[in-house]
């Protein structure tokens, strides 16, 4: 029955579910793109053998190349499929894996789009990255005797507050998975709390994504056309943080450091840049061109090369943890080996983050006036600095190996999936 009310809700927002896509169309038009498959209908080839992963957006499209490197490994027969949500997450799959993968949207959640997607491609199994529960979906899998996969899973204390609010509805979901490889421990009791079977600690398959080493270099070649110059980074920042940084670093006006600012969703670049300007400041976006002399704020207009601004870098400030968003992902920064600031909302990466500031990769401040004179007094530390910097690289090299354990289990629980 909850099942059944959650079904009718969908049909119900679903004028709303247009209006979100053409309101998103405006700065994205891409959303208004190959909207039949959101239905599921579909114009792929589909070949014999399937693997089937379903990766949101960016951030989860990228965590999951050591895994899907693995598993095309370990099943080379088999094609895999890479649904998403996003076109941004589409952007990423094409950029990371070109033409390895066949990717499509999943389909909403409703039964017969649902029915269509497996009628469709029929993949031996799925996997469905961090945490990504959809009722009809997970039933019609189970219905059609699909093992269906949590991996890398998360779950924060307030999302599965959230989450047992419906516990009528989540739990038969949660319980049709065939296993689940979580990210800590903390992810592991909350999920199985939730009903999941055989949930097993399997680490962060992100630890497992070596930055791309031309991208390293691209770093590099920045970092010799600044020169000597301090640079810092606001790496993936989300809206409302921009204007508290500037504020404050316009207040505290430490040194000559330059400023790189990356927004964490590319619609917004055009916003930033507005805001920049309007504070008065000497701004060149990556897109225009090399920071010079003059300019006070680099705007990292640019997707797929986070990794260049971190080797760019002295010193990282990790986005969506200035105010109350959770916080972004400080791994890849670890494995580039730039050192970390964090503001005190990360309950999205609560675990990674508490094992960065333990390690002596990461410190944590209280507002963007203690963001600054904290960049301020680093900046100026070098001895110190060095020291955060080698203690990333160690703590991103001591938290590798999640894919090969999330491969063995993955094996295990598939093993009736004919593969």
């Amino acid at each position: 029955m909850a099942r059944l009310a959650y079904t009718l809700f969908l049909y119900l927002i679903t004028p709303l579910i247009w209006l979100r896509l053409l309101w998103r169309a405006r700065k994205q038009p891409e959303y208004l793109r190959d909207v039949g498959e959101r239905y599921g209908f579909y114009r792929q080839a589909v070949p014999a053998q399937l693997i089937w992963v379903h990766a949101v957006s960016v951030g989860e499209t990228r965590a999951a190349q050591p895994l899907i490197e693995a598993l095309q490994a370990r099943w080379p027969a088999h094609r895999i499929l890479l649904t998403g949500m996003t076109p941004t997450g589409r952007e990423a799959g094409r950029q990371v894996y070109g033409e390895r993968v066949i990717q499509a949207y999943l389909p909403y959640d409703y039964p017969a789009a649902v029915d269509h997607f497996f009628r469709h491609f029929s993949p031996a199994f799925g996997v469905l990255m961090e945490t990504e529960i959809w009722p009809n979906l997970l039933a019609r899998a189970k219905a059609r005797q699909i093992p269906v996969l949590l991996a890398n899973a998360r779950l924060s204390v307030r999302s599965a507050r959230g989450y047992g609010k419906f516990g009528a509805l989540l739990r038969p979901a949660f319980a049709a998975l065939s296993g689940v490889a979580a990210q800590t421990a903390g992810d592991a009791e909350r999920i199985a709390r939730l009903g999941a079977p055989q949930v097993e600690v399997c680490g962060n398959l992100k630890f497992d994504v070596a930055p791309a080493l031309d991208k390293i270099a691209l770093g590099q070649r920045w970092r010799a056309a600044v020169g000597q110059r301090p640079v810092w980074l606001a790496a993936s920042t989300r809206e409302g943080e921009e204007a508290l940084i500037i504020d404050a670093w316009r207040r505290a006006m430490p040194g000559d450091a330059l400023l790189v600012v990356v927004p964490r969703h590319p619609q917004r670049f055009d916003e930033v840049a507005d805001l920049l300007a309007a504070q008065g400041l000497s701004v060149v976006r990556r897109s225009a061109g090399l920071p010079e002399a003059a300019t006070q704020v680099w705007l990292g207009d640019s997707m797929g090369e986070m990794a260049a601004y971190y080797a760019l870098a002295d010193l990282a400030f990790i986005g969506g943890s200035m105010l109350p968003l959770g916080g972004q992902n400080l791994i890849e920064a670890a494995a580039c080996g730039c050192p970390v600031l964090v503001g005190p909302h990360t309950f999205n990466f609560l675990q990674a983050t508490e094992d960065a500031i333990a390690a002596g990769a990461a410190r944590r401040v209280g507002d963007a006036s203690e963001l600054i004179a904290a960049v301020d007094r680093l900046l100026g530390q070098k001895t110190e600095l060095a020291a955060m910097r080698t203690a990333a690289a160690q703590f991103a090299r001591a938290h590798q190996g999640a894919t090969q354990r999330m491969l063995a289990l993955i094996a295990r629980w598939t093993d009736r999936a004919g593969c």
